[in-house]
């Protein structure tokens, strides 16, 4: 049994498959957090009154998709990703990487019930949009995804899942204050990754074109 937050303008008491944008990390999906402060930052996006919907969930008999296992690299994430949101891919290079990307990376991850990965807000969505553009190594990525592991999130994907959760109450929440931490948390991000980018790269760093024309595959214990 797990305890789930969901960061909303509204009151969600029913929460339901087919709703929410084809356009998330993940694509469709009901997005949550195990984590109350954050939910009350996700739903602090205005001035206006907003809630953290709570919920208890069981995973028990789900097929779960942990992003975060050694098994998977932060290529897996961004494959995901490539596959949902839009990029401003600028280059011929660029696309021949998105194509890569896809063709060796991309999971199945739509057989699973939930997902459990990073969240992609402004600033990790701006890490992976210049490390597909081939201005951060592979290493600078890796190291700015741990930033900030309250940036963790869980999406129900399947009609099995919402089966599976249950409202419990909707806490109001301060959208001033909140936003306030939304903000200060992503320029907190911003100025760590322009620490690791300002970085020299070393011989063994990793670009994305590197991986490209060397072949990596998924599992290559090089990603390790």
């Amino acid at each position: 049994m797990m305890t789930l937050y969901h960061g909303s303008e509204r009151i969600i008491s029913r929460p339901f498959y087919g709703g929410g944008s084809i356009h998330n990390d993940y694509g469709m999906g009901f997005y949550c957090t195990e984590h109350i402060e954050l939910a009350k930052e996700w739903a602090s996006k205005g001035t206006g009154q907003s809630f953290v919907n709570k919920y208890s969930f069981t995973i028990e008999g789900l097929k779960v998709l942990n992003l975060l296992e050694d098994r998977f690299s932060v290529l897996n994430w961004l494959a995901i990703l490539l596959d949902n949101r839009v990029f401003a891919i600028r280059s011929p290079g660029g696309i021949r990487a998105r194509d890569y990307m896809l063709n060796e990376f991309l999971p199945d991850y739509k057989k699973y019930d939930i997902i459990r990965g990073y969240r992609a807000d402004d600033s990790y969505f701006a890490f992976a949009n210049v490390f597909l553009n081939g201005q951060i190594s592979l290493r600078q990525l890796s190291r700015a995804m741990m930033l900030g592991r309250l940036g963790e999130q869980i999406v129900l994907k399947s009609p099995n899942a919402f089966d599976h959760i249950r409202f419990m109450e909707s806490i109001p929440v301060d959208s001033a204050l909140n936003g306030e931490k939304r903000i200060r948390r992503d320029i907190q991000a911003r100025n760590a990754y322009s620490r690791l980018a300002a970085d020299t790269p070393g011989q063994a760093d990793i670009i994305m074109m590197d991986i490209v024309r060397n072949q990596w595959k998924d599992g290559d214990e090089r990603l390790r």
